[in-house]
């Protein structure tokens, strides 16, 4: 069935009535970079005066749940740590839980203080982070595996480097028993005014070298959705997933078993939305600020 568009007042009434849980992508739902998207922030208090339970799922690695809750604040949002579930936090509960993560061991970590942040926060220690030295093909050598590193964490990383890249292959590639693990694989990241390479693009690179295949935490995959899944204790027939990526977002919440809403406010626009072959959101609309209508 072709997605529903949601347009009028009436429309907006229903779909709200129908959800108890709303799950919510960030970027290109809540804010573009760091801009709120209009109406957004009146939309989130109208949902929570109506007695809503709003979940923030987001692939960005880059951020701490804790820095995202300042983020929210410095928006003019509310948001709890509790109510924010990241791919950096998924892998950090995944090491810690599933995997049973040696004490001993620890993550190399190729992304932000947000991946470092969460996996330190349940007590893996990380390296990597300060791997910025210059790097030739003379010095090369000085590159080596390391048998304390247990798992290489793959997420977005504004200061990749070929060092760190070298570091991450040759464990992995010399080590066997070493984890490899993405928190996405994101082809693209909206950046504001432009869309910029995402984490996948950038994974690739370590996935063709290695010819290793990560486990990815993210959105649309398995592991972050039961971790969602479990933690928050959802019923799927009175929840929905809002997001902005067809691929990610949306797939999400059809594996999920849970309704979805696609927003043109972020990656998709229309055409791809309404393409018979792409994901098949349950509902559509402009922008999810167009709900403040229901607080006028």
């Amino acid at each position: 069935m072709a997605p529903a568009l949601l347009e009028t007042r009436a429309d907006y009434e229903a779909f709200v009535d129908r959800y108890d849980t709303f799950l919510f992508d960030c970027d290109g739902v809540i804010w573009r970079g760091n801009t709120p998207i209009d109406n957004v922030p009146a939309t989130l208090d109208m949902l929570r005066k109506r007695g809503k339970r709003l979940i923030f799922v987001t692939n960005n690695s880059a951020t701490s749940r804790r820095d995202y809750v300042s983020k929210f604040a410095k928006l003019g949002m509310q948001a709890a740590v509790e109510e924010i579930f990241s791919s950096a936090y998924a892998t950090a509960v995944y090491l810690r839980d599933v995997v049973g993560f040696a004490s001993d061991k620890k993550a190399y970590v190729i992304g932000g203080s947000g991946i470092r942040n969460e996996l330190e926060d349940v007590g893996i220690a990380t390296v990597g982070h300060d791997d910025t030295a210059a790097i030739s093909l003379a010095t090369l050598n000085d590159v080596e595996p390391s048998v304390d590193v247990g798992a290489v964490v793959f997420g977005i990383d504004y200061d990749i480097s070929y060092r760190k890249l070298s570091n991450a292959h040759i464990n992995l590639t010399q080590n066997p028993e070493c984890l490899f693990i993405a928190t996405n694989d994101d082809r693209t990241l909206p950046g504001g005014k432009h869309v910029y390479p995402g984490t996948g693009a950038l994974l690739s690179t370590l996935i063709h070298s290695t010819q290793r295949t990560p486990l990815v935490m993210g959105k649309p995959n398995t592991p972050m959705l039961d971790c969602v899944m479990q933690k928050f204790h959802l019923d799927p027939t009175r929840s929905c997933m809002v997001g902005d990526r067809l691929d990610t977002d949306i797939l999400f919440g059809i594996k999920g078993g849970v309704s979805t809403l696609c927003v043109l406010t972020g990656v998709a626009d229309e055409a791809s939305v309404l393409s018979p072959s792409a994901p098949q959101a349950t509902y559509y609309m402009p922008s999810l600020g167009d709900l403040f209508a229901l607080a006028q």
